[in-house]
């Protein structure tokens, strides 16, 4: 049983500049909902309780976001508003939230590890919630079954990418044990086309034990002076039982300026009350 999540959330979002400049990337919303609460509703649905925030400067709007807003709750039951009190109550509904400061930007493993303390002696999961996941089952409690059948300490969540985009992602190298499940020899991360082992990029969602954290400990830092959590997670390779899984799901980049419209247009599309109007606009506009 996975009890801790982990999201790093300390980074600039430069490629959202101007809107991020006074506004954390995380608290972008998907029609009207922040990006990173997509991956808090993703780990309770997974059975998850304990989520670890990991924060930087200018990001305090994430944690009033998981707060009680005990004024506006007030003021909507006043109104009568039960439907959007409903709404408020269960952002921070059915979870405990933890913050943790990575003062450097030294990268995705100096995140991890700053929440080494958080943590304990037991395995986690770390959610990107740059990778928004459309899933009828929980891409995080996918993994956990397949953690379970497999046996495996360390879960990545893997997918296809055309050959020309491998360099953008960490690159798996292994062997097929089950269906869309590979056990893992060796990982790459960003590696030029022509020269990656595989197509199969991690994407982000990991299961991880606490063993991870000495491996980051020990890991040198890489290009720009950040600590690689694909280092890491490499050097425990013939320790632990990794494996890469296919998870089932539409995933959107919504690290990107395209793939955050795209994951916008596709969930506006799943709400009854804005399907019709935007379908109707698309059309008109000859947009599709």
């Amino acid at each position: 049983m996975i009890r801790k999540a982990v999201f790093p959330a300390a980074g600039f979002g430069t490629r959202f500049l101007p809107a991020t400049k006074a506004s954390p990337k995380e608290m972008l919303p998907l029609v009207d909902v922040p990006l990173i609460q997509h991956g808090v509703e993703e780990a309770k649905a997974a059975g998850i309780r304990d989520m670890i925030i990991v924060t930087g400067r200018g990001k305090n709007a994430i944690e009033d976001h998981f707060d009680v807003a005990f004024e506006l709750e007030v003021l909507l039951e006043k109104k009568g508003n039960y439907a959007l009190l409903e709404l408020v109550r269960k952002v921070n509904d059915g979870a405990d939230f933890f913050y943790v400061r990575q003062n450097l930007p030294l990268g995705l493993g100096h995140a991890v590890l700053r929440s080494m303390d958080l943590v304990g002696e037991e395995s986690f999961a770390v959610v990107l919630s740059d990778d928004v996941i459309d899933a009828k089952t929980p891409v995080l409690k996918q993994m956990l079954d397949a953690c379970g059948k497999y046996k495996a300490a360390v879960a990545l969540a893997i997918q296809r990418v055309p050959d020309e985009a491998v360099s953008k992602y960490g690159i798996i190298e292994g062997k097929e044990i089950g269906p869309g499940v590979y056990e893992v020899s060796d990982m790459v991360e960003k590696p030029p086309p022509g020269k990656a082992p595989s197509n199969l990029a991690i994407i982000g969602r990991y299961i991880l034990p606490s063993s991870i954290f000495p491996a980051l400990v020990a890991t040198k830092p890489g290009a720009g002076g950040e600590i690689q959590l694909t280092d890491a997670i490499r050097s425990l390779i013939g320790k632990e039982l990794i494996i890469g899984y296919e998870f089932e799901g539409t995933r959107y980049d919504a690290g990107t300026k395209l793939g955050f419209q795209m994951a916008n247009i596709a969930f506006a599309m799943k709400d009854p009350e804005l399907a019709s109007g935007l379908r109707a606009f698309l059309q008109k506009e000859k947009f599709t």
